[in-house]
């Protein structure tokens, strides 16, 4: 089961690297942003997630914040789509064996390369719907209202690669999209938790994170509104 107070940066060991940087599949956000369409996400199914070890809560309510993280573990100069999984499917293994929660905590990640991953099952499906959320285990008093991104690395003292910042800004504009979210509701886990998370170089990045957000948001919508 899921319990929330427990220390959840127990995640540092670093994620083997298995292909070269550059492997084909990233949807780079300006491809799409070209093509109008939601950002690539990869599912569970997709990087090879366990079953949860606990049945999940679908909550029937949209959520109400977007909560910033990093993982908090070495910063991989492997951006492949390879890694990116076995990050994915590291992260998982830690949170169920070590934390014993139910799942990956969070409900995405996006990895060094610029990957999003789906975390915590059902998530996808969930944002997808816009309606609902599956209850997540990534900040204790916000799990049942904020959308938890986990970004690979850490971020105490240096910023993360362009490409992940990039995949960000995209991501969190389709979820703030979805769920009707306004982009001062994108926080860092730090200020609903006493925590060094999302790092001190990410964290003072979330006042650019929401502007650029609000532009991506914006562009978003005018696309959409030209295809109807």
């Amino acid at each position: 089961m899921d319990i929330a107070p427990l220390p959840r940066r127990t995640f540092l060991r670093g994620a083997a690297g298995l292909a070269a940087a550059g492997a084909t599949g990233l949807l780079l956000p300006q491809t799409a942003r070209a093509q109008g369409q939601e950002p690539r996400i990869y599912s569970c199914a997709e990087w090879g997630a366990r079953p949860p070890a606990d049945a999940l809560t679908t909550l029937d309510h949209p959520a109400n914040r977007v909560l910033i993280h990093h993982i908090a573990c070495p910063n991989s100069t492997d951006y492949s789509l390879a890694h990116a999984f076995q990050v994915a499917r590291d992260d998982q293994h830690d949170h169920i064996d070590n934390n014993g929660w139910s799942d990956t905590g969070q409900h995405f990640t996006v990895s060094r390369g610029g990957y999003r991953l789906e975390g915590r099952h059902g998530s996808l499906d969930a944002l997808k719907s816009g309606t609902t959320m599956v209850q997540g285990a990534h900040c204790p008093g916000q799990n049942t209202n904020a959308i938890g991104i986990e970004n690979e690395g850490t971020y105490t003292s240096v910023e993360p690669p362009e490409a992940q910042w990039a995949s960000l800004v995209v991501f969190c504009a389709y979820i703030c999209r979805q769920y009707g979210i306004g982009v001062d509701e994108i926080k860092g886990h730090r200020d609903f938790y006493n925590t060094e998370c999302p790092g001190d170089r990410l964290y003072a990045k979330l006042p650019q994170l929401r502007d650029e957000v609000s532009m991506e948001v914006a562009h978003q919508r005018a696309q959409l509104a030209g295809r109807q």
